[in-house]
């Protein structure tokens, strides 16, 4: 029997109250005219292709980022940014019985803690990543399927649903039932962490978006129900009573929880642990909640959400800067407002070479969307917007620099040098201990070195000149410095960069290396005409010359130039 208006109108005064708000973070500076409208505009673009042709053309995490983006921006400068336009008959013409709300979704642990705080009889559930359906059942048979859309209208899709086997046709009992669920794609001993949302979502929405499914297609899509608006008041009992209709799913990947720690314990698992489908977070549900005849399409009180860790980010690109490295390669670093990313703060992203920096065309005040590469290193996934003013950024001659380019320190050299000194001392040079390219930058900045080898005969008084470096220090550097005199030729052939196949003609002096053609060693196995041409060139450069007959004065053996 329906509840009186009087209860109706208690059930509103507790439950359609707005979720309290969470502490704000603090305002951005303020965005151009340009940068709302082309968020608006790019927004308003997503939307349009989600709710009329059921196509994610970002991820839920860009998504959700861009949207929190507005919403903060919309906080900070009431007035100045507008809500983006939904598209004309967003949901399509089937209208839902009961509406579909979407859920707040909190930003980080102490915001689930001060939800949690507020509440007891709570449910926890996976967020199971897949596309939203509301299922009517008329006498225990199912009569209507509709698909979210905006949450009040959605697309009719009951003749599709009707060709699924993971969806029942009719219930277990006999009665009158409406359903809310996910339909997702199953996957086998999928573990969220290890293999992401692996295509779930764009899976089953193209899947339903065909005229007709063949057999094997439809049994892909299992149903998981994460609520019955017309059910029991209470979660367990909700819970029990879908076991008997026929849809355990829900009850055995429900939990009820008591404090922050089983959250947690829950959410961990979730990502580890291996599950039939794709999540992208867990649910947060007080066991009693209104009826559905009160609900709107708006996010309620008695259920949020809290996403896994993002997999990818959408940051803005504070400047293009180019790091010349070691050999001359050129690689093109966007400095990045800093973001969070699978608990890290990513600041740059390196994007490889200067033609792909060049292809892509990225400028300040882009937008882009970065992952993590194995988990730990970043990399530019794509440009998500571009920003309306295109600011010149001067890029670096490649013919400037080269394998031989910026030996000794000069104008635009300071990045290379840095490289070859890091080199240098580095594990596949002379392995000097404590010696990284922060000493090297330090020495440089204090001009005691501006050549590969000022460092060999620095003693600890001057080195205690340079900022940072100590009477201490600058003793256990002086040693490490004395004692590189000892290594052997070939180690100062490698720490000097020399190119890949000199190995092949050791032990020899460096008179002796100077004196082969490229025709001699390309007959050495592995050398070809470009590597031999490299050897070449190496060992007749001036500058390495001289750097041949310091060491050769210093008292390292082979180094003699005649």
């Amino acid at each position: 029997m329906p509840p009186s208006l009087p209860l109706l109108l208690l059930w509103v005064s507790l439950w359609l109250l707005p979720v309290a708000a969470w502490p704000d973070e603090p305002c951005p500076p303020e965005p151009s005219a340009g940068a709302v409208a082309t968020l608006v505009e790019r927004i308003a673009e997503w939307d349009d292709a989600y709710y009329r042709r059921g196509e994610a053309l970002v991820s839920d995490a860009i998504y959700d980022q861009a949207r929190a983006r507005l919403v903060r921006w919309q906080r900070c400068f009431p007035g100045r940014v507008a809500e983006p336009p939904r598209p004309s008959h967003p949901g399509g013409e089937a209208v839902h019985p009961v509406p579909q709300a979407g859920l707040t979704k909190l930003p980080d642990e102490a915001a689930v803690e001060r939800w949690l705080s507020r509440r007891d009889d709570v449910w926890i559930q996976p967020k199971v990543d897949g596309v939203a359906v509301t299922l009517v059942y008329r006498r225990g048979e199912l009569v209507r399927a509709i698909s979210r859309g905006d949450g009040r209208r959605g697309q009719s899709w009951t003749e599709r649903v009707k060709q699924l086997p993971g969806v029942p046709q009719r219930l277990a009992e006999a009665g009158d039932a409406i359903l809310q669920g996910e339909l997702y794609l199953r996957l086998e001993e999928h573990v969220q962490a290890v293999s992401g949302d692996a295509g779930a979502r764009a899976g089953v929405s193209g899947l339903m978006a065909r005229e007709s499914l063949e057999a094997d297609a439809a049994a892909r899509i299992g149903l998981f129900v994460w609520d019955w608006p017309d059910g029991p008041p209470a979660m367990e009992a909700r819970l029990e009573g879908l076991v008997r209709l026929g849809f355990a799913e829900a009850r055995t990947h429900s939990l009820p929880v008591a404090d922050m720690a089983e959250v947690k314990r829950f959410r961990e698992r979730l990502l580890h642990s291996p599950r039939p489908f794709a999540t992208d977070g867990v649910v947060l549900r007080q066991s009693s909640r209104p009826p559905g005849e009160v609900w709107q399409a708006e996010p309620p009180a008695w259920a949020v959400a809290w996403k896994h860790p993002a997999r990818e980010a959408l940051a803005e690109v504070r400047g293009v800067r180019f790091q010349v490295g070691r050999t001359g390669q050129i690689t093109p670093l966007l400095e990045l407002h800093p973001v969070a990313l699978e608990g890290r703060t990513v600041r740059r992203v390196a994007l490889g070479s200067l033609a792909r920096w060049q292809e892509r065309d990225i400028r300040p005040g882009d937008q882009v969307v970065i992952a993590l590469a194995g988990l730990t290193i970043p990399r530019l996934q794509e440009v998500a917007w571009r920003a309306e003013e295109r600011v010149a950024v001067p890029a670096p001659d490649p013919d400037d620099y080269h394998a031989l380019s910026c030996l000794r320190l000069v104008a635009g050299c300071e990045g290379q040098f840095i490289a070859r000194l890091t080199w240098l001392s580095g594990p596949r040079g002379l392995a000097l201990p404590g010696v990284g390219p922060g000493t090297w930058r330090v020495l440089v900045e204090a001009g005691l070195v501006s050549g590969l080898l000022d460092w060999v005969a620095l003693e600890p008084e001057a080195l205690s000149r340079a900022h940072g470096i100590g009477p201490v220090r600058a003793q256990r550097l002086a040693e490490a410095f004395a004692e590189a005199a000892q290594a052997p030729f070939g180690q100062w052939l490698a720490a000097l960069g020399v190119p890949p196949g000199a190995e092949a003609a050791l032990p020899s002096s460096w008179a002796e290396l100077a004196a082969i053609t490229a025709e001699e060693w390309q007959r050495e196995r592995g050398i070809g005409p470009e590597r031999a041409a490299a050897l070449v060139a190496f060992f007749a450069h001036p500058e390495m010359a001289r750097l041949a007959e310091r060491l050769a004065r210093t008292g390292v053996e082979g180094f003699a130039v005649r």
